[in-house]
């Protein structure tokens, strides 16, 4: 099975880009590719465990859980973390502290990169 990996940049909430790209990493995944995701700069935001959003807004937070939960593999990077004081513990289930290594063996690996 080919691999896709989808990087998001953009923050969380500010913009629908980084929901927009987990919506096609759940369709990409309904299609049986498999996923890879690599959360970099503000984008680390929505890994943040505890997010409490507003009623009637989406949950970036449940969304990654759920696209973890169904084999997709999701990365934040190490430096964007560290820079905004996140540790390992304090991301959501199913994403792990990754490195530019990891970014650049997925995009070696990946039929497609696509960008958010």
């Amino acid at each position: 099975m080919d691999a896709i990996t989808l990087i998001v940049q953009e923050s969380p909430y500010g913009t629908e880009k980084a929901w927009n790209a987990l919506r096609l990493a759940q369709a990409l995944l309904a299609a049986e590719s498999r996923v890879n995701l690599f959360l970099l700069g503000d984008a680390v935001g929505m890994a943040k465990a505890g997010q409490e959003v507003p009623t009637g807004y989406y949950n970036l937070g449940k969304m990654l859980e759920q696209l973890g939960a169904k084999g997709a593999e999701i990365l934040a990077c190490a430096t964007c973390c560290k820079a905004r004081g996140f540790k390992g513990e304090d991301l959501i289930k199913g994403v792990r502290i990754g490195s530019m290594a990891d970014l650049a063996r997925w995009t070696k690996e990946s039929r497609q990169v696509i960008t958010f």
